[in-house]
């Protein structure tokens, strides 16, 4: 059912019918978490809105509790890598257009090595967010969590808590096929 409740969300809805999604899902264990997933954003109006998927945002990687990837992106070519999130200027959020991201996108590859994480940038920890404990993904350096919803086995809904934005930003989590997963760290 709450497959259905979410495709029914998509692509865009309101921040209060996203909230209300939120909050009708069970938490998710740390341990259901690992590998890595695909990231798609449920555009409510918030400034992020199609800035990530622009810029080619890709998913999140869970190796471990205190082994995380919180930003992969994928570029032109195809190669999904880590990006360190302090590198990602988050402070011209909201004053540069997506169709300026998206034609700067093709940066990534000469960028590459300039973003890559050289490791882990986030852990996974149990928190208390709207009433429910569930978990979350503690970034290492930015005042953001992102908190995580169970959809089913294999699909996470995902509220980004950022100290620099009022409201939250949502995005959605699938489970890569394990069998088609390539590892991440070359």
């Amino acid at each position: 059912m709450t497959i259905d409740q979410l495709t029914a969300l998509e692509p865009a809805c309101s921040r209060e019918a996203a909230l209300a999604l939120f909050d009708s899902l069970a938490p998710v264990p740390a341990a259901q978490l690992g590998g890595r997933w695909h990231g798609r954003e449920l555009a409510t109006g918030h400034p992020l809105d199609g800035l990530l998927v622009a810029s080619g945002w890709y998913g999140k990687q869970f190796d471990g509790v205190d082994s995380v990837h919180p930003l992969l992106f994928r570029d032109r070519a195809g190669a999904v890598f880590a990006v360190d999130p302090q590198r990602v200027p988050l402070g011209l959020v909201g004053k540069v257009p997506s169709t300026v991201v998206d034609r700067g996108r093709g940066l990534l590859g000469v960028l590459k090595p300039a973003l890559r994480a050289r490791g882990y940038r986030a852990r996974l920890r149990s928190v208390e967010h709207r009433g429910v404990v569930t978990t979350a993904m503690v970034y290492d350096h930015l005042p953001i969590i992102d908190v995580f919803r169970r959809i089913d086995d294999d699909t996470v809904l995902g509220l980004m808590d950022y100290r620099n934005f009022p409201e939250p930003y949502f995005f959605v989590l699938v489970r890569e096929n394990v069998q088609d997963a390539v590892r991440l760290l070359e």
